[in-house]
């Protein structure tokens, strides 16, 4: 009896020190367990002349399954102004940005957000100190703001037994952030208040599909939505072999690009008309022409590409050689080759260098290039000396992880072998005829042309007395469009003005 404790003991210690075998689970592993928290700072800023009392709130959120069991710890960043007597009636908007894979700090840190990154525009930025500074067009004097890290990027984590691959899907994704705005909107009481949603980039897709999805699930009405540089149809922006749309919806935003760069013959002096030029071509006789496939004759593919050439600011020889069919691979390559540059993608204003000025396409995005350095050190610095948010763990501004592991299942999003969630903002806006649309759009976009916006908003399949209800807005700028001071300003001119609209009195 003496001996049998110490038997007990040594077995114990044995199983724990025996290797496992191969496939089987460890029994002693413990599943992470979040905790929430929260850390709050006031500040002021001066809008219009104004100042602003805030408060900021940078904190996580735990998620929770149907048993109670924690999914995910979500972090966020949300600005109320102080002084509002009625909460209630301060209008709430929850924003976040695309990748799939990014973080919010591209529109927290830009242009919505009461502090942002000021670097010259249209260039490589000097290297650091970088400027941060107080944003006087930020939307905080109308409406309280929410920044939304989903999981896998910034703080935000699976918790328990949940996995990555849980959250990186378009139905996933929709489900986990509509559960966190739910949450967030009852800890707070804010369920009176009017709402908005405001994404960018892939954060339109998402947008427009949780719109949709928390006025059926959870009875939650939107005010309004922001999509800033939309992508809802993704056959729009797809150069894939058979599927000739993309030729179509890029051509005018290679004639801005083109045009920008002077690249164009007999240069117009302004853009404007030029891009209406550019949209009836592509609209018209470039598309016929490409439906006619190998029915076009030699006569008039050299008509078309004569057109083609101008438009794009490429060669006649080069557009016949692609077939009349120029990809953004190929275009962004092409165009200043024989200057030895390349220009961007989220913003065809930038060049950059590569390594083989002879290659077929580009070694990187100068646009990218420009802003990540700026933000990326502007993001760690402020959480932790302006927030005083305690955490010296990666915070994952554009998750490569997250984007290679999406699941870009279509059923149930349009289908057709494309994400579409067309039709779920379509949806949304027929079962809520009060909901307004804002389109922000760059004229240097080649991620999210403004012209496939315009086909997708069009073929949207909204009735007449609806059609009112969606305001497009443009800027002389890219994809980020709030990095170009002049359009910075006009961005907050307009969303100001579309608040106020959307919140007004019927």
């Amino acid at each position: 009896m003496n001996n049998r404790p110490r038997t007990l003991l040594a077995a114990l210690v044995l199983a724990l020190t025996l290797p496992l075998a191969a496939g089987e689970p460890s029994k002693t592993e413990v599943k992470e367990k979040g905790v929430e928290t929260s850390a709050v700072t006031k500040r002021t800023v001066t809008i219009g002349g104004k100042p602003i009392a805030y408060t900021a709130t940078a904190g996580t959120l735990i998620l929770k399954d149907e048993k109670g069991e924690q999914r995910a710890s979500m972090f966020y960043i949300a600005y109320t102004k102080d002084g509002e007597k009625d909460r209630g009636a301060r209008p709430v908007t929850f924003t976040f940005n695309g990748g799939p894979g990014s973080s919010s700090v591209w529109l927290h840190l830009g242009t919505f957000g009461p502090r942002r990154v000021a670097f010259a525009d249209a260039e490589l930025p000097a290297p650091a100190p970088y400027g941060f500074v107080d944003n006087a067009h930020s939307i905080l004097d109308a409406t309280d703001l929410v920044f939304i890290d989903p999981v896998g990027t910034g703080f935000s984590k699976p918790l328990g037994e949940a996995k990555l691959e849980d959250f990186t899907g378009v139905k996933e994704d929709v489900k986990a952030v509509g559960d966190f705005i739910r949450l967030w909107t009852t800890r707070n009481n804010r369920w009176q208040s009017p709402k908005f949603l405001a994404g960018e980039s892939y954060g339109t897709t998402r947008a427009a599909a949780l719109v949709n999805h928390l006025q059926n699930t959870e009875g939650m009405t939107f005010n309004g939505v922001i999509l800033v540089s939309s992508i809802l149809n993704f056959q729009t922006a797809r150069f894939d072999t058979g599927n000739d749309l993309p030729y179509i919806t890029f051509l005018p935003t290679f004639a801005a690009t083109a045009w920008y760069h002077g690249a164009v013959a007999d240069k117009p002096a302004k853009i404007e008309p030029f891009l209406a030029e550019a949209r009836a071509f592509a609209g018209g006789e470039y598309a016929q022409a490409l439906m006619k496939g190998s029915k076009l004759g030699a006569a008039e593919a050299e008509a078309v590409a004569i057109k083609l050439a101008r438009f794009t600011g490429l060669s006649k020889e080069f557009v016949l050689q692609a077939n009349l069919r120029v990809t953004i691979q190929r275009f962004t390559k092409e165009l200043l080759r024989s200057k030895r540059t390349t220009v961007g993608r989220l913003d065809s204003r930038y060049q950059g260098i590569d390594d083989d000025a002879a290659g077929e396409t580009t070694d990187y995005d100068p646009s990218l290039v420009a802003i990540m350095g700026p933000y990326t050190a502007a993001m760690y610095d402020y959480v932790r000396s302006e927030l005083k948010v305690e955490d010296e763990r990666k915070y994952e501004i554009l998750s490569g992880t997250v984007n290679g592991k999406w699941k870009w299942g279509a059923e149930g999003f349009g289908g057709g072998g494309y994400v579409n969630v067309a039709e779920d903002l379509r949806a949304a806006m027929s079962r809520n005829p009060h909901l307004k649309v804002m389109v922000a759009n760059g004229y240097y976009d080649l991620a999210t042309p403004f012209f496939a916006t315009e086909y997708t908003f069009d073929h949207l399949g909204l009735e007449p007395a609806l059609r009112g209800n969606v305001t497009l807005t443009y800027y002389p700028a890219g994809h980020m469009m709030y990095v170009h001071g002049p359009s910075l300003a006009a961005l907050k001119t307009d969303l100001a003005a579309f608040i106020a609209k959307a919140t007004a009195a019927p």
